[in-house]
């Protein structure tokens, strides 16, 4: 699938990558639960400011059209929770359940406890 538009606009020319999207959907959501586990707890102006344009990036360039769309829409309800590490984490972990309520997957516990428990305290093995 390619969408052409502007190469300004947040649906600029993408084709969809060679990567398959549940392969890059597990390996996002990985790496934004890690990000968000260890961002700080009381983050600066300019924290909070580089996360909300890294988390608002993803829904301009994520290389699956649709779910960048999706996402895009999901921001404008509901916009990055930055200021501080357990808003941003049970912020990311409701947007991460509203995506799996449409793909029909389980819901994930939202409370910080058990996001740190796999996201920051979970031993390696």
């Amino acid at each position: 699938t390619t969408t052409t538009t502007s190469s300004s606009s947040p649906n600029y020319k993408k084709k969809e990558g060679p990567i398959n999207k549940d392969v890059l959907g597990k390996s996002t959501w990985n790496l934004l639960h890690s990000m968000s586990a260890w961002y700080p707890e009381k983050p600066s102006k300019e924290d909070e400011m580089y996360m909300t344009s890294f988390i608002e990036a993803l829904g301009r360039f994520y290389p699956c059209t649709y779910c960048a769309h999706d996402f895009r829409g999901e921001l404008h309800k509901s916009p990055p929770r930055t200021k501080s590490r357990k808003e941003l984490c049970i912020w990311l972990c409701e947007q991460h359940n509203i995506v799996n309520q449409k793909l029909h997957k389980p819901q994930f516990p939202c409370d910080l406890n058990s996001l740190d428990q796999r996201w920051r305290n979970k031993k390696e093995g």
